[in-house]
């Protein structure tokens, strides 16, 4: 939204840079006013025509140190460019007023132009000739709507909308009819989206437009309140019919968040931000950190003309949708952490198999056994998934009988605790696993076999994801719980004679699991609270492998590990969620993709300290995208 009087001069185009492509998102297409402009107006301040990286006129304040109109001092990023960068990707304008065979800049993505209304936005989606950047000084560009040159969008593509202020502004919206008529026009521009194949569509809502400084030096200001809140609720009234994948953004919230705590986001709180602005246009100029003062500072007001927020507030904004789009990279990790426990609990019993093959207590006795462990998992950040380390201490009991000699049965109850580090603030997500499970083994001559089924608990007590917002960082909270069931199998034949010491097997395996993770919400109602639908992980793994043990003696035996296992359930999980503050939230983005396939090794020593009593120390490796660590020690005894 912008002030409609234009006072703009001169030219400027934005120079070209290469695109970045970021994985889940191919680009950002952005549609709206000056609050997502990106620089379609030449910067009076900037001479340069050619080469200049930082683009046209933005309706912020500019940077320091002097905020003054020179070819040294652009104007700051708005928040759809920061959102960019930060997805790794760009928000570049249409090249403004000159022609692209002059400057060399190709045209972006970024369609926003300062002081359009929703009917205007409408336009620069859908219509011929539909998306005009005119200075008002004999100097326009006229640009196609962006669906007129792309029928069928990238369905990877992100698209952002936002809308509403100029309408206010310029005395479109007066009644609730008037309302329903603008935020239709936005509602079109996303039914016309869908219909192309969009399925990624963010959709901002629009700030109270009478708590400005424009609102208070106008009179205007319980009007121009009235006005966006009947926009608002039409917004979402029509969103809500229309439905589909659409990301709404509660601004207004978070906005009315940061003013309740002025200093925490390094704004100034002894003055009235709703009423003074930094630059002094159309606004009443902070006498303590305006433009003219001796200390200067637009980073300690939320409003640097009448309508238009400073960087810091852009930053804010930025931060606050990414928090969302990262989400379920984060939490999408949830049901891997599970999976990572199932894992380490299964292969700590594998190789208390293989350690006793062929050498199993005599029929009708029993076998005990108690196991310590620690374990690492770490997540490399890529698709829709964070960096993450995942740090754990897990302990295992159980016991096995000789049932004749070619079986022996066994139970072994494990827990497992672990905490998980992901994302740029380190968020923390707790799990605490309980995991039974009941196995049987048969040997014969050189045949053997192992079959393995584990139900689980999985106790996820504190979950707290950290992100961002402007110089402080926000922390949310939940709990959820979750279970898993799980079956496994080997089928191995020893190659080794009995007397040589050597037992060397190649094996099969074959591997189901099931992990549900409850929905959950995050604690509060707070404009980023989430709350997120239940996460099921499936995994079916084939493998091949081979194990060697060796006999050093008779007391002291080495054994080893190495197989292969490819994953069917490969394909990326979406995650349903929504924000907690919008009445009927819903959406979906893009969680945790599974490696097709993963290298498993293992190797340890055990050691009989008595002829019904060993010791057992391994460790283990498991991993592609994600590696699995793990270290154990384990005591057995037979009674």
């Amino acid at each position: 939204m912008r002030p409609t009087l234009k006072t703009l001069t001169a030219a400027i185009l934005l120079a070209g840079l290469s695109t970045a492509h970021a994985m889940p998102y191919s680009q950002l297409v952005i549609f709206g006013d000056s609050l997502s402009d990106s620089g379609q107006f030449p910067d009076a301040g900037s001479p340069l025509l050619f080469g200049n990286p930082t683009g046209g006129l933005r309706f912020t304040n500019r940077t320091g140190p002097g905020y003054a109109d020179n070819n040294s001092e652009y104007y700051a990023q708005v928040s759809t460019q920061r959102l960019a960068t930060q997805l790794g990707l760009q928000a570049l304008p249409s090249t403004p007023i000159l022609p692209q065979a002059l400057t060399g800049n190709a045209d972006g993505t970024n369609y926003a132009v300062g002081g359009y209304r929703t009917d205007q936005i409408l336009g620069s989606i859908v219509d011929t000739n539909g998306s005009v950047v005119d200075t008002g000084l004999g100097l326009s560009r006229t640009r196609n709507g962006y669906l007129v040159d792309v029928p069928r969008v990238d369905p990877n593509a992100l698209f952002y909308i936002n809308g509403g202020g100029n309408d206010v502004l310029q005395g479109v919206i007066v009644d609730q009819t008037t309302a329903s008529a603008s935020a239709a026009d936005l509602v079109a521009g996303v039914a016309a989206l869908q219909a192309a194949g969009a399925r990624y569509i963010i959709v901002s809502d629009l700030p109270d437009v009478g708590l400005t400084p424009a609102g208070f030096a106008s009179g205007q200001r319980s009007a121009f309140s009235a006005a966006a809140e009947l926009f608002n609720t039409e917004l979402a009234s029509q969103l809500g019919t229309l439905g589909g994948n659409v990301i709404r953004l509660n601004v207004r919230g978070l906005l009315a968040e940061v003013q309740t705590d002025l200093a925490l986001y390094g704004f100034d709180p002894s003055v009235s931000q709703s009423d003074v602005c930094f630059s002094g246009d159309l606004c009443l100029e902070d006498a303590t950190s305006g433009i003219n003062s001796a200390t200067a500072n637009p980073d300690r007001l939320l409003f640097n003309d009448g309508v238009h927020p400073t960087a810091a507030v852009q930053q804010i904004s930025a931060d606050y949708i990414y928090s969302i789009l990262a989400a379920p990279w984060e939490t999408g990790l949830l049901p891997e952490m599970a999976l990572g426990s199932l894992t380490g609990h299964q292969q700590q019993l594998r190789s208390e198999w293989q350690s006793q093959r062929n050498a199993w207590q005599p029929v009708g006795q029993w076998q005990s056994l108690v196991a310590a462990s620690g374990q690492q998992l770490a997540f490399q950040r890529g698709e829709a998934v964070a960096e993450g380390d995942s740090q754990g201490l897990g302990l295992t009991v159980g016991g096995s009988y000789r049932l004749d000699a070619n079986w022996r049965l066994g139970i072994a109850l494990g827990v497992q605790d672990q905490q998980l580090e992901a994302g740029a603030a380190d968020s923390e997500y707790d799990l605490r696993s309980y995991l039974l499970s009941a196995f049987a083994q048969y040997q014969n001559g050189r045949v053997w076999a192992d079959l393995g089924a584990t139900a689980g608990h999985l106790d996820y007590s504190d979950l707290q994801r950290r992100f961002a917002l402007g110089i402080t960082e926000r922390k949310e909270s939940g709990d959820s719980e979750g279970q898993l069931w799980a079956l496994s199998g080997r089928l191995g034949y020893d190659l080794a004679n009995a007397d040589s010491g050597w037992q060397v097997s190649p094996f099969v395996s074959a591997d189901l699991a099931k992990i549900t993770v409850d929905g959950y919400r995050e604690q509060g109602s707070s404009a980023t609270a989430l709350d997120f639908d239940e996460q099921q992980r499936d995994s079916r793994r084939l493998g091949v492998g081979v194990q060697m043990n060796y006999a050093v003696n008779a007391m002291t035996q080495v054994f080893a590990e190495v197989a292969r296992e490819r994953e069917f359930e490969d394909d990326p999980r979406d995650l349903r969620m929504g924000l907690s503050s919008v009445e009927g939230s819903s959406f979906e983005l893009q969680g945790y993709a599974p490696a097709s396939g993963q290298t498993l090794a293992s190797m340890g020593i055990s050691h009989a300290l008595a002829a019904d009593m060993d010791i057992r120390a391994t460790y283990h490796w498991r991993g592609t995208e994600a590696r699995q660590q793990a270290v154990s020690l384990a005591f057995n005894w037979d009674w």
